[in-house]
Order: C-alpha cells, then sequence, then structure tokens
C-alpha cells in the first residue's frame, strides 16, 4: 500500500505521530492537518503540514481545497458532532475514513476476558467513553445506510516517552525520587494493557488501504498486562528509587476529586486484558514489541534530559497527602 495518499487530522499527539513515521517508512504520501501548536513532537520530515483549526469546517475547507486522500485518519474526534463534520466534509473524498476510538468504550466492567471487538460497548461512568460508543454509532449507521467508508480503531493506554501513565503524570515520579509515598488505586492487583505508541503504529498503518478493514472496529494494544504495583515498580526502577506504595481505594479517590475519579472507575480500576486476534489478521506478522519496562525507561529517560520537562502539579500532589494521610495502615497497637 505504499502508493496510498493519507491525511492524519492531528498528526502530533502521541499516538499520530508515531502512525505518521510509520507510514512515511512505508513510502505513503503523508500530510498532517492541525493548528501547528504541538511543542514536544515535531512533524516528521516529509510530511506535508496543512494548517487550519479542525473545529472550523469553512477553515478546513479551504485548507484541503479540492483535493482526495484514499484515507483519513482523524484523531481529533471526540463527540458525534465532530465526526459529522467530517462525514460532510469526506463523504465521497476518501476511500476509507479512520475514526480513532477508546478501548474505554468497551462494558466496564468487563464480565469476562480477554476483551475482543465483540465485547458490547458500555461505560455508565465515563462521559468520555460515552461520547466515544456515540461516535462509533453514527459512523456504524452511516456505513450501513449510506456506505461511508469506515474503519474504527480502539486504542487502550498508550503511551509515547512524554506520558507518564499515572494520574498526576511526573509528580508522582517526583514524590518516589524523593523517597515519599505514592497512590496506588485498588489494591494495585488488577491487569492494566500499555500499549507503546511505535507497536501501536506498526498495526495502524497496517490496516490502513485494506478492503477488508472497511466496516469493522479492531483494538490494537500490547499482549502484556501488567498489574498497577508492577507498573508502579517499574517506573521506580527506571527512575533509580525503591517505591513506597499506599493503596487506596477507588472510590475513596473519586469521592476525593469526582473528575479523577470517573477516568479511575470508567477505566483504569478495572482489569483490562485484550484479544488482538483480530488486527493480526489482517496485519500479519505483527505483534507488541516492546515491554512496559523498556517504555519506563524511555519515559524516565526523556523527562531527565530536560528539567524543564519535571513538571510537579501542585494541587495533586497535595490530594495525594491528603489520600494517604486518610488511607495510610495503621501500626497496630
Amino acid at each position: 500500500m505504499s502508493h496510498l495518499r493519507v491525511l492524519f487530522i492531528g498528526g502530533t499527539g502521541i499516538i499520530s505521530t508515531a502512525c505518521s513515521r510509520q507510514a512515511l517508512a512505508r513510502g505513503m504520501r503523508v500530510a498532517v492537518l492541525n493548528r501547528g501548536q504541538t511543542q514536544h513532537r515535531p512533524v516528521p520530515e516529509g510530511v506535508e503540514v496543512l494548517r487550519a483549526d479542525v473545529r472550523d469546517a469553512d477553515a478546513v475547507r479551504a485548507a484541503l481545497g479540492g483535493r482526495e486522500f484514499d484515507v483519513v485518519a482523524n484523531f481529533l474526534n471526540f463527540t458525534p458532532e465532530h465526526v459529522q463534520q467530517d462525514i460532510d466534509l469526506f463523504a465521497g473524498r476518501t476511500w476509507q475514513y479512520v475514526f480513532i476510538s477508546s478501548a474505554s468504550a468497551y462494558q466496564t466492567p468487563p464480565t469476562r476476558l480477554p476483551v475482543t471487538e465483540s465485547t458490547p460497548l458500555r461505560n455508565p461512568f465515563w462521559e468520555y467513553s460515552r461520547n466515544k460508543i456515540a461516535c462509533e454509532d453514527l459512523l456504524v449507521r452511516e456505513y450501513r445506510e449510506r456506505g461511508f467508508p469506515m474503519t474504527i480503531v480502539r486504542p487502550s493506554h498508550t503511551y509515547d516517552p512524554t506520558l507518564v501513565p499515572f494520574d498526576g503524570g511526573w509528580t508522582v515520579v517526583e514524590r518516589m525520587r524523593q523517597g515519599r509515598e505514592v497512590v496506588v488505586p485498588g489494591d494495585g492487583t488488577s491487569l492494566w494493557t500499555l500499549t507503546h505508541h511505535e507497536d501501536f503504529a506498526r498495526a495502524f498503518v497496517g490496516l490502513l488501504g485494506q478492503h477488508a478493514a472497511l466496516g469493522e472496529a479492531f483494538h490494537i494494544t500490547s499482549d502484556e498486562a501488567p498489574t498497577w504495583n508492577e507498573i508502579y515498580t517499574a517506573i521506580a526502577d527506571a527512575a533509580g528509587v525503591e517505591p513506597r506504595l499506599v493503596h487506596v481505594a477507588s472510590d475513596a479517590i473519586a469521592a476525593a476529586d469526582p473528575d479523577l475519579g470517573a477516568g479511575l472507575l470508567g477505566d483504569k480500576a478495572n482489569s483490562m486484558v485484550f484479544d488482538n486476534t483480530k488486527v493480526k489478521g489482517l496485519v500479519p506478522g505483527w505483534a507488541a514489541q516492546v515491554p512496559f519496562r523498556e517504555g519506563a525507561r524511555e519515559i524516565v529517560d526523556w523527562h531527565d534530559e530536560d528539567a524543564s520537562r519535571r513538571v510537579v502539579d501542585g494541587r495533586m500532589d497535595a490530594l495525594f497527602d491528603a489520600l494517604i494521610e486518610a488511607y495510610r495502615p495503621r501500626p497496630l497497637r
């Protein structure tokens, strides 16, 4: 599929930057459309850059002119209104439209593992996930009724070196390095799937231009599912310290901070293990290759390269202190 003309809307995020690089490596002609405001992830050399506010349909139309693309993939759609704008813009102008959904749209908590693409979509805890489900519903209807050539891709927790995989980000690592305790939701034994962005990109680009992908949904994740205790320990090892973990019930965290709790109860508090058979069937030979212990070293090394990247969130730091004070195990008397 090296001849494909692809347009990535976004193109400079954790996932989309890796996808741009991978598409270029496979000989595709890649254009990205965004506002050009990224700091950490420059557009890869060889990518054509189109400038527009993706929420302004007229501006997007002007930036595109009369061009058509074999594939359009939007990494920045979060509501049905966003998706409807793309349907109006690209119907008849692309052979394949790829919507980036979320694995958090799957039934939460799941009734059985591993999760497959046939697992029901239902998340009563998190509005973000419900909006993604509504986007998928719209696209499925458009495919069935009008033949809109959509493909749905559901990433799980996908990271690059810029992303510390904890609520609070680098604040958690800084606490570890100071010898302070850190909050682990639940008992830390639930299983969580973390996917390196380069692994995701290799499978994602393999779906582009595939007729068998039209009208279908795929998740793309690692096959590795460490516990949260193991994830915290891997980051601590990469940071050169021993972690001091305090386990706090997710319900208690949600009571202290409802916004934080929505993402926990609607996603991270639940064991999530995925069966990637479906995507492997269309992308022969693909399998995730980067174990999280290696990814953890990339994350810490990237932050250590520049002090300005090691940002501590004062509000989250104080919240962690309050939770630890309230829920730290007390010695028996």
